[in-house]
């Protein structure tokens, strides 16, 4: 991973711009007068793990929603590799190697574990409408989808039927279907969303292998996850940045702890329990 560095200071040289692959400045969103999200910048550096995490109101998913082009922000700006996609749809977006694995898993429950990667490939190929191809063609994808599905341990589950599957290994797959998309950056909501407490060693198992020759951005509420694997943590409070740098940093920043908690003075643990 790449080392993880904070916003220089104004005075300071910034870094060159290729080192950051998302950027989002002064970015805000409105609904009926009220602000979701409050002049939000954020630079996130390439090849890292980001995580957003913030207590309930905090504007984590309203933020997510603008990067991912699913909300046009009321403001601001979001550049992707240097160029400004404020105002490009989100199939446009995830052309430009930017894509979004959904909180609830969106997969083809009717087709196979392996032609779930598949159509995933031909995607990637353009070709995700062309259902007549040669079976040296067929072959050759079914290959790359069972390389990439050992990489998220579901070789065994290739002929299952993808809705028979359990619900960790639904999640699995849809990561399975993201990376067969070759994106430059992958947006995880909620990774963990809806698994057992035995499954989450095997979700940070999944994002690291979804960060390989990657950047992520990921909204996570699991505090062990957030700490096992996140290079930067961006914490968000009433829609605006309240704290940011790595999980020491932010985990000890009495501001955190008191809009987590409701009480300074309490250090939140790996664990995600609260400590005196």
């Amino acid at each position: 991973m790449s080392p993880a560095h904070g916003d220089p200071d104004p005075g300071a040289v910034r870094a060159p711009a290729d080192d950051y692959i998302l950027e989002t400045e002064s970015l805000g969103r409105d609904f009926s007068g009220f602000s979701a999200v409050n002049r939000v910048s954020l630079q996130i550096r390439r090849g890292s793990i980001h995580a957003l995490i913030g207590p309930n109101g905090a504007g984590k998913t309203t933020f997510f929603n603008l990067l991912t082009k699913f909300l046009q922000p009321s403001r601001g700006r979001i550049t992707f590799n240097g160029k400004d996609i404020t105002d490009i749809p989100p199939a446009k977006v995830a052309r430009l190697g930017m894509v979004r694995s959904f909180q609830v898993s969106a997969i083809f429950p009717s087709l196979s574990v392996l032609q779930n990667v598949r159509v995933a490939l031909q995607r990637k190929e353009g070709a995700s409408l062309q259902f007549w191809q040669s079976r040296s063609r067929l072959s050759r994808l079914d290959e790359q989808a069972m390389e990439l599905l050992s990489r998220v341990r579901l070789q065994q589950m290739a002929g299952r039927r993808a809705g028979d599957i359990a619900y960790g290994q639904k999640r699995a797959l849809e990561l399975a279907t993201t990376i067969a998309l070759e994106p430059e950056l992958v947006l995880l909501d909620e990774p963990t969303q809806g698994m057992s407490y035995e499954d989450i060693d095997h979700v940070i198992e999944l994002v690291k292998e979804t960060a390989r020759n990657r950047t992520v951005v990921m909204v996570e509420h699991n505090m062990k996850v957030v700490a096992g694997i996140s290079d930067r943590i961006t914490v968000l409070a009433r829609g605006s940045v309240l704290a940011e740098g790595n999980y020491a940093e932010v985990s000890g920043n009495a501001e955190v702890i008191e809009a987590y908690m409701g009480r300074p003075k309490t250090r939140i643990r790996r664990g995600g329990e609260a400590a005196s």
